[in-house]
């Protein structure tokens, strides 16, 4: 069933992506209204706007539909798993305690910054 609902997926995707490409931009009429470029179309100059939109919108919805179905189903495959480092057989790294400095910063014996005033 994952399988279907995949290909499904993959070929609503792919027909939005087309659909999307073949339609007109909102300023692409101004150019034709001048005669740069021919206003008539296969659906004719009113159609293709509804036919095209609302094919948009049908395959906008499934493609919504199938990436629910999708993510269902990965969630119906989640197992608390390891970790990825867990999976490959590194060891978890473990907590160091801090360590703290033998000698505390500027009374060394050879160091000058303890003769600075304060």
């Amino acid at each position: 069933m994952e399988t279907l609902v995949w290909v499904v997926h993959i070929i609503v995707a792919i027909a939005l992506i087309a659909l999307v490409l073949l339609q007109h931009g909102k300023g692409a009429d101004m150019g034709a209204a001048f005669g740069s470029g021919s206003s008539g179309s296969l659906f004719g100059a009113s159609g293709s706007a509804n036919f095209l939109s609302r094919s948009t919108a049908v395959l906008a919805s499934l493609f919504f539909l199938t990436s629910l179905g999708l993510a269902y189903f990965g969630l119906q495959q989640h197992k608390p798993a390891a970790s990825v480092l867990q999976r490959v057989g590194v060891p978890a790294p473990t907590q160091a305690p801090p360590a703290t400095p033998a000698t505390v910063p500027g009374k060394d014996a050879g160091s000058k910054v303890g003769d600075i005033p304060q």
